[in-house]
């Protein structure tokens, strides 16, 4: 991707702080892509490429299981319930704290500025992967999908983060979205949300069109969020 110059409304100061979680805050793909390769095998399809694997990761996996692999709603469903339970049971864990992530949420807590994540990942499952690896305490708010996928689309979840985060009473006034695919920087525009993208992500450098801007490392992103 490339990397936009800072702009002072950039690096403004934010008020409120939300991030998408795979690709973002853990890389999460192995796990995933394992689980999804499981799940080809036991509803009888081929299992598609690493590659085409690894763009399943971020969007809503219902929508995913329909458009890339050509599902129809009910098949999808019936794939989605196999693998949410093979990923319950083996995937949830093969993943990683990006590099400097832990430190950054660190320091953005400790400058009192709010923190939510915005997940198109089952809620319920993002809440247990975040106190699995000690980053939940970060987050005032985590907001997911809801298990029947009547919300998952991002900008759903975006909105009811912000509902959450409206009701504690937080200043939302300058809020910005950190992601990694162009389904963030989307889901936040519709609620008026600037959008970071993060290169460690599972994006395409087309993604980036619409981001303010777009960091190589943690270091960087700190340097955007806290000024």
């Amino acid at each position: 991707m490339t990397n936009p110059t800072p702009t002072p409304t950039v690096t403004r100061t934010w008020t409120c702080i939300l991030f998408d979680l795979d690709g973002t805050l853990t890389d999460s793909a192995p796990g995933i892509t394992s689980s999804l390769a499981r799940t080809f095998e036991a509803v009888g399809l081929p299992v598609p490429a690493p590659a085409q694997l690894v763009e399943y990761v971020g969007p809503p996996l219902l929508d995913s299981l329909q458009s890339m692999a050509g599902m129809d709603e009910a098949a999808a469903r019936d794939a989605l319930a196999v693998y949410r339970a093979d990923y319950a049971r083996h995937g949830a864990f093969d993943s990683a704290v990006f590099p400097g992530i832990r430190g950054l949420l660190q320091r953005l807590h400790a400058a009192g500025i709010p923190l939510a994540v915005a997940t198109s990942k089952p809620e319920a499952q993002a809440v247990r992967i975040l106190e699995h690896f000690g980053l939940a305490a970060y987050f005032d708010v985590i907001a997911g999908a809801t298990e029947d996928e009547s919300r998952s689309a991002k900008a759903d979840v975006v909105e009811e983060a912000l509902r959450r985060l409206t009701e504690r009473g937080f200043d939302l006034a300058h809020t910005v979205m950190v992601g990694d695919r162009q389904y963030d920087v989307e889901g936040a525009g519709e609620h008026g949300l600037p959008t970071i993208l993060v290169e460690w992500g599972y994006g395409s450098p087309a993604e980036a069109a619409g981001a303010i801007a777009v960091v190589h490392s943690a270091d960087q992103l700190s340097s955007l969020l806290l000024g």
